[in-house]
């Protein structure tokens, strides 16, 4: 059986990523920071609950090593929490509004992967997907065309072009491990008020997808749910 732990997954994408892998066989931990909704989710999907606070490095190890005790490793990692962290203007915005975010949204997968490789390892296989967005592709945020280009939100975005090259970074240090980095689309949940045009089961489709790559599958890589993205 396929091993799966997926963070931030009580709710939005990240339910919905469970909701399809559980279908597609896999054993899924549902993480969340509260205990009692990591319960809910995961009693709703057939999954299994997981208290984890990427924030908080305590948290993250107890994680991994409850996942270790019940699992002896792990198969596929879903780095999927995150924070918008709003969007002051450029005179109110300051390091600690930065400081937050980036805690979150990349220290947090960090910390997450570093707990959790040697779990990957074991298996010989392992499959990391970094849950990205269009709007930390700099190919994206200079279309007029798209979306991207008239989102004003210095924290997110630096964050996400921050995750995207550090996908790469891992990808090449991990070689034996399948890493890469999914743009959902603009999807509606609760990180942008609902406002986005796709569902959540369209956008969990893609990350879906790279969570079931095999050995042979591409590394190092940013997708979106065409394909291949740029950035």
């Amino acid at each position: 059986m396929t091993t799966t732990v997926i963070t931030g997954a009580n709710k939005g994408l990240g339910f919905e990523t469970a909701r399809q892998l559980v279908a597609a066989g896999h054993t899924v931990y549902i993480g969340a920071r509260n205990a009692d909704n990591a319960r809910r989710a995961a009693k709703e999907l057939g999954a299994l609950p997981l208290l984890i606070d990427v924030t908080d490095e305590a948290s993250v190890q107890a994680a991994a090593e409850l996942v270790d005790k019940e699992q002896g490793g792990l198969d596929v990692l879903v780095n999927n929490a995150g924070i918008a962290g709003g969007a002051p203007p450029a005179s109110e915005f300051t390091g600690a509004d930065m400081e937050t975010v980036l805690n979150t949204n990349l220290v947090g997968v960090v910390r997450v992967t570093h707990a959790f490789l040697p779990l990957l390892r074991r298996r010989g296989h392992g499959v990391v997907v970094n849950v990205g967005s269009g709007l930390g592709s700099f190919a994206r945020v200079h279309d007029p065309d798209r979306i991207e280009s008239h989102v004003p939100a210095l924290a997110y975005t630096a964050s996400k072009a921050a995750l995207a090259m550090l996908t790469v970074q891992y990808a090449r240090l991990c070689p034996e491990l399948r890493v890469n980095v999914v743009d959902p689309g603009y999807t509606a949940t609760d990180l942008n008020g609902f406002s986005g045009t796709q569902t959540v089961e369209e956008g969990a489709a893609p990350i879906v997808r790279a969570a079931l790559l095999g050995a042979d599958g591409p590394t190092g890589a940013f997708f979106d749910p065409a394909g291949v993205a740029p950035w």
